[in-house]
């Protein structure tokens, strides 16, 4: 990142559509590069080191699944995969292979410009690690291990609370099922979505939260939760 501006690599081999995403993103004051295919944005993450990535699948030289992996494999900058795919199959492959989320297009500048900046925030607010988290009138202290929603102490059992402080953790990002469930239960428990569906559950109903309107968590069905960025 350059003198605080964000540097953001926008690999798509549709001119319109990088077109469209520069125009926004440079009115949100970041400095935009672009490739037209996979090679030359491989080459660029490691030439230009991107503060985050905005990726189509669909490009002309390689599948942009593969490019997830070989991005990954020399750079922790956030990925947000742009793409006309929608099945739920290449949602959670991208979101496994290292993607922090997924976008479908047809896409609204405001949506996307407000999930770049909750990813770059979180990028950028510094290597020590957190004690506490806040979000509006919810708080979780990782030291007290204590939850607190508008003053009021919230009583959660250990894996609500490993839960929760794992959403928090990653606010703005869509997890899988399977990254949750291997971070809280472990990898033999990677295919139980029922033990998760249960434990959101609990948890959105101590929160307030619902489901048909979260305020909290959000849901895509089939792929994973998101903890909404919430001030």
């Amino acid at each position: 990142m350059t003198a605080g501006v964000p540097r953001i690599l926008v690999i798509d081999d549709e001119s319109a559509i990088r077109k469209f995403v520069r125009i926004g993103l440079t009115a949100q004051s970041c400095d935009v590069i672009e490739a037209e295919n996979g090679a030359e944005g491989l080459r660029l993450v490691s030439a230009r080191r991107p503060d985050l990535i905005v990726l189509d699948l669909g490009l002309p030289d390689v599948d942009g699944q593969e490019v997830i992996e070989a991005i990954r494999a020399v750079s922790a900058a956030p990925i947000v995969v742009l793409s006309v795919r929608a099945e739920e199959r290449e949602k959670i492959a991208a979101l496994d292979r290292g993607a922090s989320d997924y976008v479908t297009k047809p896409f609204g500048m405001g949506e996307l410009t407000a999930r770049i900046r909750a990813l770059l925030r979180d990028r950028h607010a510094g290597p020590a690690p957190a004690t506490h988290y806040d979000a509006g009138p919810l708080r979780l202290d990782l030291a007290k291990h204590e939850v607190t929603l508008d003053g009021e102490q919230l009583h959660l059992s250990r894996k609500e609370f490993d839960l929760l402080a794992l959403l928090l953790a990653n606010r703005g990002k869509m997890l899988t099922h399977r990254q949750i469930l291997r971070e809280i239960w472990g990898p033999a428990h990677e295919e139980d979505t029922h033990y998760l569906r249960v434990y959101v559950g609990h948890l959105r109903q101590k929160l307030g939260d619902d489901p048909a309107e979260p305020h909290f968590i959000a849901n895509e069905p089939g792929i994973g939760y998101r903890f909404l960025d919430v001030t």
